[in-house]
């Protein structure tokens, strides 16, 4: 489920309705907020399938007047470093004109029928500031194909710092398009920043 606005009451609203350990998740977004203003969230809940256990995170994003704010949640079962279960959650404050890219992939159903307005079935959202990167590596080739010379590597790297999916089917299309607004104010925030 996810859950976009503008407001600290409407914030705290959407982390108490995803319902996953609500006064935790606000006290960790809600310090790393400070006194700054809201312009945009967007709260994600998100269940994952383990072996045998069923686990359940959380993914707060807050974008304020001058910082992206990134908060994760993660529930773990008993473990060898605790004989109870426990929760993880850490917050990342960026600057905006840190956030080097705001990619949101759309997929959309029967593209050749595709009417403007229409929303995507699934969106995923990518943002990168330079935290983590992730390269890609393949041999490099010439177009002679009886060549065995070594031509080295060839490759890409991608800023990855967070991907974030949401699907009508599994998310609803309120979440969906939640997504896209808070990409939009995001990606206009970045723009802004870069005049």
């Amino acid at each position: 489920m996810a859950k976009t606005g503008t407001t600290t009451q409407g914030l705290r609203a959407a982390i108490e309705r995803s319902g996953y350990y609500p006064a935790l998740v606000a006290e960790a977004v809600e310090a790393a907020i400070g006194g700054e203003a809201i312009g945009s969230y967007l709260v994600h809940q998100e269940t994952t399938f383990d072996a045998n256990e069923v686990r359940r995170h959380v993914t707060v994003l807050v974008l304020t007047g001058t910082r992206f704010i990134v908060s994760h949640t993660d529930e773990q079962a008993a473990d060898s470093t605790s004989p109870t279960p426990y929760a993880t959650t850490s917050t990342e404050s960026v600057k905006i004109g840190r956030i080097s890219s705001v990619v949101l992939s759309r997929v959309v159903a029967n593209p050749e029928k595709y009417v403007p307005g229409t929303p995507p079935r699934e969106v995923v959202l990518t943002i990168g500031w330079g935290a983590v990167s992730r390269i890609d590596l393949e041999p490099a080739a010439c177009g002679d194909p009886n060549c065995e010379a070594d031509h080295g590597y060839t490759g890409s790297s991608t800023a990855d710092d967070l991907s974030l999916r949401v699907s009508e089917a599994g998310d609803g299309p309120d979440a969906v398009q939640q997504t896209l607004a808070f990409a939009q104010a995001l990606s206009e925030a970045t723009a802004d920043t870069a005049r």
